[in-house]
């Protein structure tokens, strides 16, 4: 299984639960994991949290270390047909330019799931608002739509056993 994460998975995890001056082991665990193929980051969620950038930002930092960087990032190209359909029958076929700026990046995210649809799960802190449309659809929803798997931060670290020990676990 292969958990590609959105930006909001390390954003969050930063800036709430898991700073990186205080839980390092989650870090390293993140980094073992990207190393093992387990957790990637695809080019253009990448660029996306790289683009967030403000002064003395401490993941930005870890994430731009080489070796890092290097395991997280999931070496593939995208599927332009799949963007395409993620965005046209996940969120609407006649989105307006502002309607496509809302949704960002995700529909990327979702599209390299689809790719691997057997073995991809996307990881979002989105929480699924079904009744929402167009370009307020969250991404659980629209993966649900569209036959990829998703999960939220905690499944993930449930589904690949993080604990504040797992060096001595694992």
């Amino acid at each position: 299984m292969i958990f590609l994460l959105d930006a909001n998975v390390l954003i969050t995890a930063n800036s709430t639960y898991y700073p990186l001056d205080q839980i390092p082991e989650f870090w390293s665990w993140v980094y073992y994991q990207a190393t093992s193929g387990r957790i990637k980051i695809p080019r253009e969620i990448m660029e996306e949290i790289e683009a967030g950038r403000k002064d003395d930002d401490p993941l930005l930092d870890w994430i731009r270390t080489p070796e890092i960087k290097a395991a997280l990032l999931l070496d593939e190209s995208v599927d332009a047909a799949l963007v395409q359909h993620v965005v046209s029958s996940g969120y609407a076929p006649d989105l307006r330019d502002d309607e496509v700026e809302k949704i960002g990046r995700d529909p990327f995210l979702i599209a390299y799931a689809l790719a691997g649809p057997e073995d991809r799960t996307v990881v979002t802190t989105e929480v699924s608002r079904p009744s929402t449309q167009r370009a307020n659809r969250k991404v659980p929803d629209v993966c649900q739509a569209l036959g990829a798997m998703s999960c939220g931060p905690f499944a993930l670290n449930k589904a690949l056993g993080f604990s504040t020990g797992w060096k001595t676990t694992g």
